[in-house]
């Protein structure tokens, strides 16, 4: 690849992910496009992203090969690898030569020389000081990255670590603006609510307000649901309050027997 193509396919992965700033998008899609990306910018043959779930647990999200799939998932499950000891530490870790790694990544080095990989980059997925997960990039023969190419690999972790946390604060507002409707729809019914059973009873609105709740709280109901009940006339705070009140005097009269 020359260093004019290289350069305008790095360029396309930055527009990728302003894409992503301004349009919905599938993030796993991105994780993917950027894999595949690295793959052609950067001197390796395989790659895999592990990103940690709500329990800090890491899984393997995006891989451009079988091959990769494999050695991910070995090293996973044994909870030590090149990948792993990135995200714990949260910095790039370079093996040079896989066959040369000690007893503790034994699992990972077999699996990773059987499937035919000898070198290995790891870079965090990080923005400031939070880790998300770590790329894992493999390479057939032994040698680590050129300076060149980890800065590449890392700014484009970076890219898919900036798409991922977009991705969640859009998730996580879209909730919160959600919770914010619910809230403001349930207090025009509530309002609604309290004018109907006013108007029924002939009582000020403190007081009809003080029944919804009165009621809502002795029958283990929100106060939506009774104000929607009112509303639709399904639900009558009197008629109900009038029978509580007495079979409470019943029981209190059969107890003074």
């Amino acid at each position: 690849m020359t260093q004019n193509s290289r350069e305008a396919r790095l360029n396309a992965a930055f527009v990728t992910l302003a894409d992503t700033l301004t349009a919905e998008y599938d993030v796993v899609d991105l994780l993917h496009t950027l894999m595949s990306e690295c793959i052609e910018l950067v001197d390796v043959q395989a790659g895999g992203m592990v990103l940690a779930n709500g329990h800090g647990e890491l899984e393997l999200v995006a891989s451009t090969s079988e091959r990769a799939d494999f050695v991910e998932v070995l090293q996973l499950n044994a909870g030590a690898g090149p990948c792993v000891a990135c995200f714990e530490e949260g910095r790039a870790i370079s093996v040079a030569d896989v066959s040369e790694t000690g007893a503790d990544w034994s699992e990972f080095r077999d699996a990773a020389l059987v499937q035919g990989f000898h070198a290995v980059h790891a870079v965090p997925m990080r923005l400031r000081k939070e880790v998300i997960g770590a790329m894992n990039l493999f390479r057939t023969s032994i040698g680590e990255l050129s300076a060149r190419d980890a800065a590449v690999t890392q700014a484009l972790a970076d890219v898919a670590t900036i798409g991922i946390l977009q991705e969640r604060l859009i998730r996580e507002s879209a909730i919160v603006t959600e919770q914010l409707q619910r809230a403001l729809d349930s207090r025009i019914l509530i309002e609604q609510a309290k004018g109907v059973v006013a108007e029924s009873g002939g009582i000020d609105m403190d007081e009809a307000f003080g029944m919804l709740r009165t009621y809502a709280r002795a029958n283990n109901l929100t106060l939506r649901s009774v104000a929607e009940g009112v509303i639709g006339r399904t639900l009558d705070v009197f008629s109900d309050s009038r029978s509580e009140t007495s079979d409470s005097r019943s029981e209190t009269s059969e107890s003074t027997r």
